[in-house]
Order: structure tokens, then sequence, then C-alpha cells
């Protein structure tokens, strides 16, 4: 049997995402992020073409690192204004029944007593449906924007996000037993006491001494995302991820990562199938050849170089306008986005230029556009799946909605001809659609927890 091909939409509640300067484009209608109707129009698009999710992407501060300055970010509308994800998918889930939502918060900046209420919450409302992209964060402006001086080092984000990982799964899979619930209306007793415990935790960072707030939800831990592959981010998805994002690379890249990823978690005592990779991919689609260069050719006027660059440059922790357009560009140990400086690295080499750069950045974003007919683009994303080993692609907006409709429009009944992507959605939660299984297995870090064990 051909694999099967998990296709997401990635998006953001802002005009600018990923291809910086598509907002300005007369056909987009990104601008609409304020008006819930355009979010719910959109979810019932995406479960039209049997999209397996919406992944939304987040930011907690502004990108400022660029001249020293927002401002550029605020007259580029680059992911500013960002409204909250979390406030849109009720509604997106209220008129559909399938179309899953991988959402990132960012765990530095939460407390986890009160998240971990809110993605139960979540859980219950969509009917199973939630999943969440796990960030520790990248811009100083976000930790500036609580308080603090700037954010702590790379790997040290990863050492407080495990502590994070063990409290919410204590509250999520073993506060609450299975049949704690009883609504008993003749005794007048809502849920047996003896089967809600309450939970302990102090550890370094986080300090716990309560019940969870919420029952146990369909998938009680949501669908677990995570995106970063720098070393200790693999080993922090190899412990943890179900799902794992990665930025579009070479295809030996791309299989190495997959692979050294699947291999952790197998060393871990999980199976490599309990972990789905998806590649970050901007379709420019035609009816043919053509017609697909014809679109590209009409994009790339609207690109921003100057928003390009203020988003690579918080991205990869580098002020770019203090470099003139060929000089060589110092890249220093980052506490940005590290796995993001190591891609630049492997395709400009070691001393690359803002030219080097703006020209990878052709549709405004270091996210090279894969362009050609529905049949071309389905052969690529049947090659690179077959090639590296990903499950599926985080499909990034070029022009909204324009993008989706040609997705759905033109190349998913290719797909679905080649025997590659589903004719209609398997029933159930979330997790069982990708899995399975709408629980996380026994072999995951979380398992642990069930029943109150490990709860002091």
């Amino acid at each position: 049997m051909p694999r099967q091909i998990h296709l997401n939409a990635f998006d953001m509640v802002c005009p600018g995402h990923i291809q910086q300067g598509m907002w300005t484009h007369p056909r987009d209608q990104s601008d609409r992020v304020n008006d819930l109707q355009y979010w719910m129009e959109y979810a019932k698009k995406l479960e039209s073409g049997l999209f397996d999710g919406i992944f939304f992407a987040d930011v907690l501060g502004v990108y400022d690192v660029y001249g020293g300055s927002p401002d550029a970010a605020v007259r580029g509308g680059v992911q500013i204004p960002a409204n909250d994800p979390t406030i849109v998918i009720p509604a997106m889930a209220a008129v559909t029944k399938h179309l899953g939502f991988g959402v990132t918060c960012n765990l530095t900046y939460e407390q986890p007593f009160l998240f971990a209420r809110r993605m139960s919450t979540l859980d219950h409302i969509t009917g199973g449906r939630i999943g969440w992209n796990i960030v520790t964060g990248y811009l100083d402006s976000a930790a500036r924007a609580i308080g603090l001086k700037g954010q702590t080092a790379h790997d040290d984000r990863y050492d407080l996000a495990d502590e994070y990982m063990s409290l919410v799964y204590k509250l999520w899979e073993g506060s609450w037993d299975d049949d704690a619930v009883i609504a008993d209306r003749r005794n007048a007793m809502f849920a047996d006491p003896s089967k809600v415990r309450v939970i302990h935790h102090e550890g370094p960072q986080y300090k716990v001494d309560a019940m969870h707030l919420c029952s146990p939800s369909p998938q009680r831990t949501p669908v677990l995302y995570q995106a970063g592959s720098s070393p200790r981010g693999r080993e922090f998805a190899a412990t943890h991820a179900e799902c794992v994002f990665v930025n579009g690379q070479k295809k030996e890249d791309v299989r190495s990562i997959t692979a050294d990823i699947k291999a952790r978690a197998q060393a871990k005592g999980r199976s490599a199938e309990d972990v789905k990779v998806f590649l970050g991919a901007s379709l420019v689609l035609g009816k043919t050849n053509a017609e697909a260069q014809e679109k590209f050719e009409e994009y790339k006027r609207y690109v921003s170089s100057e928003a390009a660059l203020v988003h690579a440059a918080a991205s990869l922790g580098i002020d770019f306008s203090k470099y003139d357009i060929d000089e060589p560009i110092e890249t220093g140990k980052s506490q940005a986005i590290v796995s993001n400086v190591e891609i630049i690295n492997k395709a400009a080499g070691p001393q690359w230029t803002r030219r080097k750069l703006l020209e990878q950045m052709v549709l405004g974003s270091r996210q090279t556009p894969w362009v050609g007919s529905a049949e071309e683009i389905a052969d690529m994303l049947i090659g690179w799946s077959g090639e590296t080993g990903v499950a599926g692609f985080n499909l990034s907006r070029t022009i909204a909605p324009e993008s989706i409709e040609d997705v759905i429009d033109l190349l998913i009944p290719v797909l679905q001809e080649k025997g590659v992507y589903k004719t209609s959605y398997a029933e159930g939660t979330y997790r069982e659609k990708l899995f399975g299984t709408a629980r996380l297995p026994s072999t995951h870090s979380a398992a642990q927890y069930r029943g109150g064990a490990g709860s002091r």
C-alpha cells in the first residue's frame, strides 16, 4: 500500500504569517483575522478537503531584532497584530466534525495548572480534536513582556520544559480516574471523591498542590506537537512529541532528522510509528505548470523584502540591518531558533550575506515555494514522503484563502487518484485519526502518571 499523506494548514491569527508581504495582494483576505466568520468559513473549507487539521503558530512578543526596533514589524504586519489562536478554535470546531486543531502555546510563560485546564476544556468542547504545539519561545521581547530581562539559554529552556511536561501529565493523566464522574442524580453524587486526587508537585521550577479542575477529556492529554530539531530539541521530541514539525531543507537532511528522532524515541521504549514528522511547505499550484508559473510571478510582485528580513532576523537572532547587502554575516551562538541558523548555514554557506538570503526568500520567507501543476506537486509530495519518511506536510498560506482552495480543488483529487490521500475521515478523536488510539500509548512518558502514580 502507498504511504498515506497527512495535510495540515499552517496559519496564524495575524495578517503576515510566513510569506511576508502577501497580505497586500488584492485577492488576499488575511486582514479579516478579527472576523470570526472568516475562521468559521476557513474551517469548513479545510474539512471539505479532508485536511487532518489546522496548525496554529503563535508568538508572545514582537519582532524587534531588525534595527533594534519593532517599527519595521509593525509597519509590515510581520506577525503583528497577533490574536490568541485558542479563542477562535471553539467557533471553528462548532462548524466542523473532524478537523483537528494544533495550537502553539508557549510553556515558558504559561502557569502549568491554568494551562492544563484550558487544554482540557478545549479537548472537551471540540470532542477530542485538540493538539498542542509545545514551544519554549525564542523572543527576548516576549520575556520582557512579562517582566524578565531576557529569555534563558536555549538548552536550559528545554530543561524547564521537561519538568513542565511531567507536571501537566500528572494533572491530565493522574488526577481523575476514568470512572470518577458518575452523575448519580438519585444520590446527588456527581463525582466519586475517592477517584479524584490532589497532585502534589514540587520541583526546581514549579510547585503545585491541587487537583485538576477538569474531568477526563476525550484524549486526556492533547496530541503533542513539537517543532525543535536542534540536538536538544530532538531529544525532547523523542521523549514527548507525537508529531514533529521540521522546516524545509535538503531531502537528505530531512531524512536524517526524521530517522534520528525516531531512533531516539525507540531508545526510550517507544515505537518509531508513535512519532510522525511533518514538513513545512509552501505550494503555488495551477492546472498546468505554465499557469502555476504565471501565478508565481504575480505573487512575487507583492513580496516585502524588509518584512522578510524582519521575520528572519527574529527567528535567527541576527540584526541584518547592521550589514551591507554583500557583507558576510556572522552567525555566532544564538538563543533564538538554533536549527534555523544551521539550515541557513547549510543552504548559503558559512559566509552568507543579505543578498544571498533575499535570493532565497522569493516569496518573502526562507521557505522556498514548490511551484507546478497539481500533478507535478503531487509527485513532489509523494517523493518527499517516500524518500524522507515524513508523514505529511504543514502547508503555509501564500494568498488566503486562494492557496488552500487550490490545494482542495486541484491537488487533493490528484493525490486521491494516486491512492495516497484519504477519501473520507476516520471516526474518533484527533489522536485516533492519526494513530488509531484515543489516549497516549503505555510506552509514552506520560503513562507513568496514570492512576495517580508519581503524583508526589
